[in-house]
């Protein structure tokens, strides 16, 4: 098993508003928001010192029809998403959405524990588990 795997390796903002979002991190933290080019998608890279530390992007209809509010996800780095997400149903968890891959990017799952707490599995498309930040780094997440 990688390195990082098993660690918060992206955060995620889905919001109502992602323009006004992006004004807004930039502004209170100081994060730099540059759109991603992803074809097909309205995606925003937040970053810290030219680091990638997660992204922004409107909440999605259908995670709007099935009341999820504006909130930030963690994705957790895994080496197989199909194998973990069937880890997290066997222990109680709940599949939210089906494992599937982003083009040139990874594989992703939405998951959530048997308390409702959700978060996402992830596989980098390179197979390789993104370098461990050291917590203290700005923009990232000490546990």
């Amino acid at each position: 098993m990688a390195q990082s795997s098993g660690k918060f390796v992206w955060y995620e903002l889905m919001t109502s508003d992602a323009a006004a979002a992006a004004r807004f991190y930039q502004s209170v933290v100081g994060w730099e928001a540059k759109d991603a080019g992803m074809p097909g998608g309205d995606y925003t890279i937040l970053s810290v010192g030219g680091t990638g530390i997660g992204g922004l992007m409107t909440l999605p209809q259908e995670a709007c029809t099935n009341g999820v509010p504006p909130c930030w996800t963690g994705y957790v780095g895994v080496d197989d998403v199909d194998v973990y997400t069937q880890r997290v149903s066997a222990a109680g968890g709940k599949l939210l959405r089906e494992p599937q891959d982003i083009p040139g990017v990874g594989r992703f799952a939405v998951v959530a524990d048997p308390y409702g707490a959700g978060f996402i599995l992830f596989t980098d498309s390179s197979g390789e588990m993104p370098a461990p930040t050291d917590p203290a780094t700005p923009g990232h997440l000490g546990w």
